[in-house]
């Protein structure tokens, strides 16, 4: 459980510093939100890899923890 919790402060973190990097970039006059609005199909995607690379990572370590067990 704990490690769900830093996961998800993880991506709350990763989430405003993309906030912040597209205003930064709208100050310099680069047109970030066109890049975001053609590009937010990979965010889901690697959501989704992370979703299930920690779906793989814990199931293997339920069976680990199942194996050392007399």
């Amino acid at each position: 459980m704990a490690a769900h919790k830093r996961t998800d402060t993880l991506i709350w973190g990763l989430i405003l510093i993309t906030i912040a990097i597209i205003f930064l970039l709208q100050n310099f006059n680069v047109n970030a939100i066109d890049t975001l609005a053609r590009l937010w199909p990979l965010g889901i995607i690697i959501w989704g890899a992370v979703k299930l690379y920690y779906g793989i990572k814990e199931r293997q370590e339920e069976e680990n923890h199942k194996q050392k067990q007399p």
